[in-house]
Formats: structure tokens, sequence, C-alpha cells
């Protein structure tokens, strides 16, 4: 099972990216995903995530209204659609899976895990 994620890099304050987070070995409908992040010196902590069972979605207070995740089943892909960042959204984006039927954005629910994408907003 493997996750990769892609799409960070640096913007601006006010800018927008999205991330992907591409599975392989294992089809992702099946899997509840969070997406995380983690600043410098920082604890790992949870952004978004969307539910197997029902693609419900929930967002950190941090993000509501700003971020939005999806799915592309077809694609075998999960998205984080980041707009209007702020420089407080700076880390590494890592994306998660595991077989829930509610999705968290607790770290310690989730057994498989990218290897991260950086994300950098400054002027």
């Amino acid at each position: 099972l493997q996750l990769v994620e892609s799409g960070g890099g640096l913007v601006q304050p006010g800018g927008s990216l999205r991330l992907s987070c591409a599975a392989s070995g294992f089809t992702l409908d099946n899997y509840s995903i969070g997406w995380f992040r983690q600043a410098p010196g920082k604890e790992r902590k949870g952004v978004s995530c969307i539910s197997s069972s029902d693609g419900n979605t929930y967002y950190a207070d941090s993000v509501k209204g700003r971020f939005t995740i999806s799915r592309d089943n077809a694609k075998n892909t999960v998205y984080l659609q980041m707009n209007s960042l702020k420089p407080e959204d700076t880390g590494v984006y890592y994306c998660a899976a595991d077989k829930l039927w509610i999705a968290t954005i607790r770290p310690e629910d989730y057994d498989y895990w990218g290897q991260g994408t950086q994300v950098t907003v400054s002027s």
C-alpha cells in the first residue's frame, strides 16, 4: 500500500494550491482519508478528512471555509484544494489512509501514510 502526495510548493499569502494524494496497491474508495500538516518543531495536526462510508467531510476550524477535500475514485486520488493561504498554513502536508467507517483527523487512527509534500506560504 503506497500513498504519494504532490502539489506542494511556495505560494504568496492569499494564493492557492491543490494537493494530490495518489494511492497504489489498494482501492482508495474503501478507505477513509485524512490530510495532516506538520510545521517545523510542532506536532502533526489534522486538517481535513473524508469518510469512505458516506463521503462526509470534516475540517479543522483553522481551515474551514478555505480548504476543500475531495476524492476521484476513478483516478484513485484524493485532493486538498487550499485557497486564501496564510503563512500559518506552512508545513509538510501528509495524507493518510485507514479502514475507518467514519474518518477522523486524529493521526493515531491512521496506519498508512505518504511521504509528505512541503507547502510554504510566504511573501
